[in-house]
Order: C-alpha cells, then sequence, then structure tokens
C-alpha cells in the first residue's frame, strides 16, 4: 500500500546515533569510524529501503523473524484495536487479559500436533527471555521432583540461546562467554553436528554417531543423575545455518530418553514455518519436553516470546506452589493480538505449506547453482534458510588466511553493497528471507551472492 514518506533528516540521524544510541551487537569505534549506522526507514514485502534511496532485498527477514514480509496493514490494526481497548494488563494478580488466553491456545493448537502432550505456554517478549524461562522452569521441575542435584543442562558448542546471562551461558559462543563473565554454572558443552566443519570427508553415518557419543560421553562424565535436560536448536541459526545430519535427532532423543532427562528445543527462529513444518522439530519427527518461540511468532511486529511446555512438567509445577517467575509483559495483549493475528495470515495463505513444497525446494534448487563457484564449498539449505560456504581451494573446507572470519565479512559487505541484506557469519553468507519470497526474489538472491563472490575472488586470492 501506498503510504506518505516521512521527510528524515539523514545526516542528523546519523550524528544523534552515533551521539546517544548504542546499537546492539556491535563495533562502536567501528560504527564511528565509518560515521553512523545505515538508517532503514521504510520497508515492503520482501525489500527494505535506507534513508539514502538505495533498496535492498531482505534475505534475512530482519533478524530471522519478519516471516509474513513488511508492510502488513492487518497487523498494525490488530496492534491499534487492541491498544484502543486495553493497552497492557498484567498476568501476576490472578488476571489475564483476552488476547494471551487466545494465543496460548492456538499455539498449543500448532506444537501439539504429532505431540499431543504440548499443551501449556508461559509468555515473554524475546528469545533470550524464553531460554532464561526454561533455564529456570526445568531445574525448578527436578527439584519439585526431589531430584535437585539435575541442574545440569547440555548444550552445544556455537549454540546461541540468547544474550542475557542465562541465554549466552546456555550457548556455547566462546566469544561472547569472554565478555561479562562469569556464565551461569552448571551448563556443559558438547561437540556440534557441523558436518562441513567438523566432519569434513567423513561418512555421514558415523559423523551423526561421533556427534550423539560425545553427548552420551558428557551425560557419563557428569553423572546422569545429575543431567536436567539437553538444548538444542533443530537447525542452528546464529551459528551459521548448520542443518544436522540425517539420523541426529532422533538419536538425541532417544539418548534424552535412556537417561530420562528433558528434551527443550529452541525454536526461536525454526518456528512458525521456517523449516516447512509449523515447528522444525515436526520436521525431525521428535517429541520435545518444552520448546522455546520467539521471531516469526509475531513476525517480528512486536516484541513476544513464549515457552511451550507439555502436561508432565505442568502437572508436576502444579505441586510446588507459585512459580516464582515471570516479565511485567508477559502476555502483553497488543503484542499477543499481533501475534494471533501473524499466525492468522499464515496459515490463510498456506505459508508454511508454500515453504515446504514450493519456495522451500525452489531455494534449494537455485542454491545448487553456486555449487560450481571456485569459492563454494557447498551451498545448503532447508525450508528458508540456508547457507554458502566460502573455501579458499574447491574441495575441501580450508579457509582463506588460514582461518575462519576473512572471506564472511567481505563477501557480506559486497552483497549488502549489490543490493542484498545477508549475514556474514564466519565464512559463511547465511540467509532466512521472508516466506513470501518470490521465485524471482529468490533468483535475485543467488544472483547477487554469485555476483559478490566474483568481486571478492581477486581481493581474496591477493590475500
Amino acid at each position: 500500500m501506498n503510504r506518505p514518506l516521512k521527510n528524515y533528516d539523514i545526516a542528523e540521524l546519523k550524528r544523534l546515533d552515533l551521539a546517544h544510541h548504542l546499537p546492539a551487537q556491535a563495533d562502536y569505534k567501528l560504527l564511528e569510524d565509518i560515521g553512523g549506522s545505515r538508517i532503514i526507514t521504510r520497508a515492503e514485502g520482501s525489500t527494505i529501503y535506507d534513508g539514502e534511496g538505495h533498496s535492498l532485498l531482505d534475505g534475512m527477514a530482519g533478524l530471522w523473524c519478519v516471516n509474513v514480509g513488511y508492510g502488513r496493514d492487518e497487523l498494525a490494526r490488530a496492534a491499534y484495536e487492541q491498544m484502543l481497548e486495553l493497552p497492557y494488563y498484567n498476568t501476576f494478580f490472578k488476571t489475564v487479559t483476552p488476547p494471551p488466553v487466545r494465543l496460548a491456545t492456538k499455539i498449543a493448537e500448532k506444537m501439539s500436533v504429532g505431540n499431543p502432550d504440548l499443551q501449556h505456554v508461559f509468555f515473554n517478549s524475546s528469545g533470550s527471555e524464553a531460554n532464561d524461562t526454561v533455564l529456570r522452569l526445568v531445574r525448578y521441575y527436578w527439584q519439585l521432583k526431589a531430584e535437585p542435584d539435575r541442574n545440569i543442562i547440555i548444550s552445544r558448542r556455537n549454540a546461541y540461546h540468547g544474550s542475557t546471562v542465562a541465554g549466552m551461558s546456555l550457548g556455547g559462543m566462546t566469544f561472547m562467554h569472554a565478555q561479562g563473565g562469569p556464565m551461569v554454572p552448571g551448563i556443559e558443552h558438547v561437540r556440534q553436528p557441523y558436518a562441513f566443519n567438523e566432519g569434513f570427508g567423513e561418512d555421514p553415518a558415523t559423523f551423526t554417531q561421533a556427534c550423539v557419543d560425545d553427548i552420551e560421553a558428557r551425560i557419563l562424565s557428569v553423572g546422569p543423575d545429575k543431567v536436567a535436560a539437553f538444548i538444542g536448536e533443530p537447525v542452528q541459526g546464529a551459528g551459521g545455518v548448520i542443518i544436522p545430519p540425517e539420523g541426529y535427532w532422533p538419536k538425541v532423543e532417544a539418548l534424552c530418553r535412556k537417561y530420562g532427562i528433558l528434551l527443550i528445543c529452541d525454536e526461536v527462529i525454526c518456528g512458525f514455518g521456517r523449516l516447512g513444518q509449523w515447528f522444525g522439530h515436526q520436521h525431525y519427527g521428535i517429541k520435545p519436553d518444552v520448546i522455546a518461540m520467539a521471531k516469526g511468532l509475531s513476525s517480528g511486529y512486536l516484541p513476544i516470546s513464549a515457552v511451550g511446555v507439555s502436561s508432565k512438567i505442568v502437572d508436576v509445577l502444579k505441586t510446588g506452589g507459585d512459580f516464582v517467575h515471570g516479565y511485567t509483559y508477559s502476555g502483553h495483549p497488543a503484542a499477543a493480538a499481533v501475534a494471533l493475528a501473524n499466525i492468522e495470515i499464515i496459515e490463510r495463505e498456506g505459508l508454511v505449506e508454500r515453504t515446504r513444497n514450493d519456495t522451500g525446494p525452489y531455494l534449494a534448487k537455485a542454491l545448487k547453482r553456486l555449487d560450481a563457484h571456485p569459492l563454494v564449498g557447498e551451498a545448503r539449505s532447508l525450508g528458508l534458510i540456508g547457507a554458502v560456504e566460502i573455501v579458499a581451494e574447491k574441495g575441501t573446507n580450508h579457509r582463506f588466511g588460514g582461518k575462519e572470519g576473512t572471506a564472511g565479512p567481505l563477501v557480506r559487505d559486497l552483497c549488502i553493497k549489490n543490493g542484498l541484506m545477508v549475514r556474514g557469519i564466519r565464512d559463511s553468507i547465511v540467509m532466512c528471507p521472508p516466506l513470501i519470497i518470490t521465485h524471482e526474489e529468490i533468483d535475485r538472491i543467488v544472483d547477487i551472492i554469485e555476483q559478490s563472490l566474483n568481486e571478492a575472488e581477486p581481493k581474496l586470492r591477493a590475500l
């Protein structure tokens, strides 16, 4: 829909940004050196626009989240109408508003497919908060079960579970651990199923079993009676779009059941259609006890997240009196109203099925065009999330400069210059476009990545 454009003073906004605003996960000295952040002023469909007149195809759906695309008046109206009726009330005082009740019911309907025990929802405002809730919840569950020593949570190296202290402790990114430690105790990290980097050339079944064996070895080393849960993203997003080998998740689930450990799926990125199912764990046919969700829940239009909890856990929680946990904005009525309208759009337009049967396979086919490029070691995707691995020598996983992180930022910056917003994670170019992406736009994504690889190659070869 055409809307009047605001006449922003971009130079003044950049000045004020540098003077007062601290952006998320940023190098503040670098931003100062380049004259400030790019000012994004509007968006429509799968395209974002900056204040200097540039348009960029948004290959990242904002930050892995704008599943239904930009410019959805229906979502703006849902927020407006709810704010007129009741802008806010809490859930602390034995009270609740209608939107979170309706939203919890809808989420339960979706997440219980194939797993009817998943029936309960706890609301938060971000994926990081959702994983804080997960940590508190599972440890409290075992306390109520009279097994308080079961407080260790096993995660994976290079996992991302948020930026709060609890979230980054659950995550396995060492560069995050190096800032603001010490971490929350009782969290162990094991091998990630990153075949291209850590199992290159290995038989996939052998590599898969080695990753699962590493989990079991850690369980045995700390003591099975000490382990509360295993947590993992169905596909690791911020870790570099790491798609586990076939058979990995069923084997992990079997291991959890063998030792009586809770299985947690972090669905913050993979939920709400990203892998071609409502939730990523449904793609893999597993049954988690707890799931964290955010991002696509509202397509980023308002901050909201949730934790899905099995009935077996809630039955135990009911024996303990107050669960002394929650946030001012848990179940925020306007955010919940927007999330509910967002899910209705996904349902009405068949975006989950479209991702599974049409655009997901089309992205996989389009990325195959890059397989022959001399800088591409692997192009992989599942549903509408993908990655292109950049290598110095075809047929290997060798990196430019002998270490990761040289090629990725260079190619990313060229992609952005050429009109595509993507993310560079180490030496991978990762993408996660809106679920409304068209075939033509998918072709543009791949064309711009190829163009940017071509422009980068002489610079990389000269290193």
